[in-house]
């Protein structure tokens, strides 16, 4: 059971219409290595993990890659706030409008609808937080080309936060990952207990 407070994880104030980040935004809201992907894939994966630290590392980061995923949403709203037919049009977003309208929608930027097979469990631990290592990497290699693209600093504040929230995540995911490979070394945790 989470407790959840009404206000995002990290302040979200964009001051001015942005509708090319906002396109560029739905890569961490939707596309397949997105916040939304992530914090699927960790609270699933939290079932197969061997033991109790572990499955709550990957609930804590599950979790809050779904408070990232939601200050995403509140970002890629705040920048298509006030846009006209004509920069909707400008910026590639015609087809998604035509669906969406201003409303956010879990795709990637090229319009790709959100899909569970973007996320992944192979039900071994080693595995799975390998590949959850690489997984926090490509958030944070995203996330810099986001702050190198952006040229507001409304927009690039938020992005730094969730940059730095991904290397943590890479660092929790590293200490699960010898939790669970010191505790392979001394029971054979390998069938589906």
């Amino acid at each position: 059971m989470w407790i959840y407070e009404k206000r995002l994880i990290y302040p979200v104030n964009i001051e001015k219409p942005n509708i090319y980040m906002a396109k560029l935004l739905l890569a961490q809201y939707g596309g397949p290595n997105s916040e939304l992907s992530a914090g699927v894939n960790y609270l699933n994966q939290r079932y197969s993990m061997p033991n109790d630290v572990v499955k709550a590392i990957l609930t804590d980061i599950g979790t809050e890659e779904l408070a990232h995923w939601e200050m995403l949403g509140t970002m890629i709203r705040q920048c298509l706030r006030g846009a006209s037919m004509q920069e909707i049009k400008q910026s590639g977003l015609s087809e998604w409008y035509v669906s969406h309208r201003c409303g956010t929608f879990p795709s990637s930027q090229s319009g790709e609808p959100w899909t569970a097979a973007y996320t992944g469990c192979t039900g071994d631990p080693v595995a799975d937080l390998t590949n959850d290592l690489a997984a926090e990497q490509q958030a944070r290699a995203t996330y810099e080309g986001l702050i190198r693209v952006s040229d507001d600093p409304t927009v690039t504040d938020p992005l730094e936060f969730l940059r730095e929230r991904e290397i943590v995540h890479f660092q929790r995911f590293g200490e699960a990952l010898d939790i669970v490979q010191s505790d392979l070394k001394s029971n054979d945790n390998r069938n589906c207990n």
